[in-house]
């Protein structure tokens, strides 16, 4: 094998292409404190991701929403830090985020 050894290499030709192909990710909220809320910042759980050291190796990845109706306009943002101990992610985002977009599917490229 041309990846490493039995099952291993396998499951390192399998990790490495699930980051090519695209992750995805739902929004949970957006990042805030005890009086302001920043409408460009938000949280995201990502799919596969369960710790700190995997969501630390998204950083700098690009994150696309798409907006529902007519026009599909996209909103993109960048992967900033992780955040917390479970594999969440934090995104800022270009422009602020409508709240109808908490709750939905993104795209991590």
């Amino acid at each position: 094998m041309a990846f490493g050894h039995g099952r291993k290499g396998i499951e390192k030709l399998l990790k490495g292409l699930r980051f090519l192909k695209g992750m995805k990710g739902v929004i949970v909220n957006y990042r805030q404190g005890r009086h302001t809320i920043k409408h460009n910042h938000l949280i995201i759980e990502v799919d596969g991701v369960s710790d700190k050291e995997k969501a630390s190796s998204l950083v700098g990845k690009k994150v696309v929403w798409e907006a529902p109706g007519k026009l599909k306009k996209q909103l993109t943002g960048k992967v900033a830090s992780a955040h917390g101990g479970k594999g969440a992610i934090r995104v800022i985002f270009e422009t602020g985020m409508p709240g109808q977009s908490l709750g939905k599917e993104v795209k991590i490229e």
